[in-house]
Parts: C-alpha cells; structure tokens; sequence
C-alpha cells in the first residue's frame, strides 16, 4: 500500500500575472470540478467591507494539467489564476530587465515605489531580510491576495474529503467588539445561516451589529479584525499522532491557520477559555449506550485530544487581527533617508474576517487530506474507498 502525502507549492504576486500552485500527492480517479473551486473563490471575496480590489478581480481557475475528462490521474495538478488587475501593473512588475527603459516606464516605476514601512506588516523585516530597497519588493509576495490560490488548493482538498464524507465550513463568531452571542441550535443551521450574510454571520441581529461597527471604522479610516470558526465533522478517529510532536494534528492545525497573514491566535475547542475552567468541567466524558456505542455529552476538546482526532466534530478558532494598510496615518520611518514619516497607504479592505475563515476552512481541509491520505494510502478513489471500507 502506497502512503500518499498532499503537498503543494504557489508562486504568484499581488499584482503580477498570476498566482500559480502545483499539486502532489492527488490520488486517481477522483472528480474535481473547476466551478467548485470558483464558487469557493468568490466566498474569499465576498464580504462587507472590502475593498475596490474584490470590483476588478472575479477570481476564476484554471487546471492546467493533473486532471483528464473531469478526474484526476495521479500526476501533479497545475492550477492557475490569472490576475486581472496585471493590465494596470504591467510595466510596473514586469519580470524584465530593461537596459534601456524609457522614461514613461521608469516614472511609472516610481510611482509605485514605496519605503515608509507599514506598521504591523512584513515591509519593515522583509526589506532587510532580503537586502530591498523598494518594498513593493516585500509587499507583492506578503500581501494576503496569495490566499486566493491557497484557496483553490483547499477546494481540491475538500471535494477530496467529500468523497468520504467528511464536509466542512466556516462562520465568523466577531467583529472588532461585536460578538456573536446566540447560536443555532445545529451546525446545518449555523452554516445555512452563515451562507446567507455577507460578514458569514448566523445571526442576523449581530450581522447588522457588525456592518455598523464596519461602517464606523470606515468613516474613520480605520480597520477592524475579529474572530472565526472552522469546523469539520465526521472524521475518522486517529488523524495525527501523539507520537512525535510534529505529527500532532493540532499542531499541525494551528501552524497552517496561523501563517495566514493577520492571524494572531488559534484555538481548538474550548481554547482560552479552558483557562477559566476546572479539570472536571473541562475534560468531555466518555459513555457508551445500549448498543455499546461510544458517545460524549460535550466537545470542549474541539474534536482532538492527544493530537488526533478523537471521533467529535472538530471545531478551529482563529482570531484576525486589524489590517495594517489604512487610511489612518500611523507614525513609520522612511527607510530611504530614515526620517520620521506617516505610512504608506494602498487600496484597502476595512474588514477581511469572513474572507480569513474561508481561507482558514482551505488550509485546514489540506492538512486534513494530507493526514487522511497517510492514514488511509491508495493510489487511486477505488483503492482508498477500499482500504477505508466504504
């Protein structure tokens, strides 16, 4: 039995040609359908609050090897998307070198060049990381417009886990100081609801709470950040391993939700909270029924316990903060001459938490393909159904 591991590499800028990713691990047989991955994409970009990007740019993919008639056949995936902003940036991120660039072209050049540093983003580390003057340099490659082809690579990984059954999504729970109090009783209703807002809140009450906020810091240039769930059910038992700390699956979790750019904090289950908790209100007890079936009462532990998946729903928590490009100055250097200076502005959203869950749900589905993959082995949908005895 082959052991198959899910990995992926993207290349891409902000504002270049196009954002790119490279797929291994996929086995055969299995059906990927381009307008799934394009309806996922347009979840990123929807949202109140954001910004004029999400007007140019309608995101769509497109496969460029790895899958025949509809289904993949073992080989890499190539999966593209192309920006359509490139037009206007053309000369600007050309990949180049010009000996002799004409005036229009190094005015045009100068004009996007920017050196008064961010706070609160990679341009300060980044320029002296990597020796760059210029920190559209940092910007293109650290700018969260890369998610859109993580997100893409999550599509994949969750049409992959449907097959098992497995299904998942995403809900924002805050924003800035408005929480979500009040829950459906169901997580089907929590995701219906969710679906139907445009900050994927399931709560209409607290929803207009939350365009309010967002409206406020608007008029005052300012940004919010906020909270979100990701959750995942019918996993099987045993994903991760308590064996080396590198195979805990909620290690493995809260390192691929908290390299999203903004991400603070992560947390699985009753997270912070258990804080506030005893031993013997915290731990989920175990029951068995008349027909000697195992059951729990309550999932504080979110689904893992010991670094696997215990059987329970597994329930993700990550926390955005506010983003750092803003129409509210805030007090930088400038690098060039190392003056004091107000930071550079670029187009911006006011509030990307709806879009961060759902690129939160793409890298979690990932590690939980990459996990299930190893466990269950196969190079083709039938040899795995098979192994997994479905």
């Amino acid at each position: 039995m082959t052991m198959k591991r899910f990995r992926f590499l993207t290349s891409g800028e902000s504002h270049g040609k196009c954002l790119n990713a490279i797929i291994e691990g996929v086995p055969a047989g299995i059906r990927i359908k381009e307008d799934i991955i394009n309806s996922d994409l347009a979840r990123r970009q929807i949202g109140y609050g954001r910004g004029g990007r999400m007007l140019i740019e309608k995101d769509t993919v497109e496969i460029k090897s790895g899958i025949r008639f509809g289904k993949t056949t073992g080989a890499p995936i190539c999966l593209e998307i192309k920006n359509k902003d490139f037009s206007n940036w053309e000369e600007v991120m050309s990949t180049i070198g010009y000996e002799y660039p004409t005036e229009e072209m190094l005015r045009k050049i100068e004009e996007r060049r920017f050196t008064k540093a961010r706070p609160g983003h990679a341009d300060y580390a980044g320029s002296q990381k990597y020796n760059l003057e210029d920190l559209r340099d940092v910007l293109e490659r650290s700018s969260a417009r890369k998610t859109a082809i993580e997100v893409a690579v999550g599509s994949v990984a969750k049409q992959i886990l449907k097959e098992f059954g497995i299904i998942g999504f995403s809900h924002v729970v805050q924003i800035g100081n408005v929480k979500l109090d009040f829950y459906p009783k169901t997580y089907t209703l929590i995701k219906e609801k969710a679906e139907k807002s445009d900050v994927m809140c399931a709560d209409e009450i607290t929803a207009d709470r939350m365009r309010n906020a967002i409206d406020l810091a608007a008029e005052e240039g300012d940004t919010l950040g906020g909270k979100f769930e990701v959750i995942f059910g019918n996993l099987p038992i045993g994903l991760g391993s308590y064996v080396h700390w590198d195979q805990c699956l909620d290690g493995r979790i809260a390192q691929a939700v908290m390299s999203i750019p903004a991400i603070k904090a992560v947390e699985v289950g009753a997270g912070v909270d258990a804080a506030f908790l005893k031993g013997s209100q915290m731990h989920d007890e175990i029951f068995v029924n008349k027909n000697k079936e195992i059951y729990r009462q309550t999932n504080n532990a979110g689904g893992i316990e010991g670094g696997m998946t215990n059987g329970e729903t597994l329930i993700v928590k990550g926390t955005m903060k506010p983003i750092p490009t803003m129409r509210k100055s805030l007090a930088t250097v400038d690098l060039k001459d190392k003056t004091p200076a107000n930071a550079h502005f670029e187009r911006s959203d006011v509030c990307a938490v709806p879009a961060c869950s759902v690129v939160a749900e793409a890298r979690v589905a990932i590690i939980l393909l990459d996990e299930f993959l190893t466990k269950v082995g196969g190079d083709s949908l039938v040899e795995m159904k098979a192994h997994y005895g479905i």
